[in-house]
């Protein structure tokens, strides 16, 4: 049985590893565009974080509750 627990664009995931780097939060996509960015949403007024491939994310949610992460597709400028 999972211990924790994560979401991704309101899509609940589980998992027994206490933290996965972006790159792991990704693969665990369905269908995921590669040239999507991940962001994790932070409480309050900070500002939502980046998150790299390589970096690894907590997912204990001790200090900070349940992680909640949303894709955002690659900016588009001009017309």
């Amino acid at each position: 049985m999972a211990k924790f627990h994560y979401f991704v664009d309101g899509a609940k995931y589980d998992t027994d590893e206490d933290s996965l780097t972006g790159a792991q939060i990704k693969a665990r996509l369905p269908n995921f565009n590669p040239a999507y960015q991940l962001y994790m949403e932070n409480p309050g007024d900070a500002p939502d974080t980046l998150v790299s491939d390589s970096e690894a994310i907590s997912l204990d949610p001790k200090g900070h509750g349940v992680r909640k992460f949303y894709t955002v597709p690659p900016a588009t400028f001009g017309w």
